[in-house]
């Protein structure tokens, strides 16, 4: 069975269907400037509207990219911290839309 909402992708070929935060921090904390320099993370879907990667930098440290075209998104960053990376990509990708899951709502009462 795929992922339910997004699987993280590896250049070495190892997935992780729904990785948690510290599945994301010990992907991110695998890559090297040699055979495995990237990570990227993105829903089970022919045509993902968004998804975030993380890369190895030459010059130490890592590459984060943030894309979601339906919120007309599209941030890069760089960060020396693999914590800071998975804790704030967990956050950004449960804020990500996933079909069939249910959308909350705001009611005035």
């Amino acid at each position: 069975m795929g992922a339910r909402y997004y699987g993280a992708d590896s250049e070495n070929g190892d997935r992780i269907d729904d990785p948690s935060e510290d599945a994301l921090f010990m992907m991110i904390s695998d890559l090297n400037d040699s055979d495995n320099t990237f990570v990227v993370i993105q829903p089970d879907a022919d045509d993902p509207v968004w998804f975030a990667s993380v890369a190895v930098l030459d010059e130490g440290g890592y590459e984060v990219v943030r894309r979601d075209v339906t919120r007309n998104e599209h941030e890069v960053t760089t960060s020396t911290s693999i914590n800071n990376i998975a804790h704030d990509l967990t956050i950004w990708m449960a804020a990500r839309h996933y079909p069939g899951r249910p959308t909350s709502q705001i009611t005035d009462f």
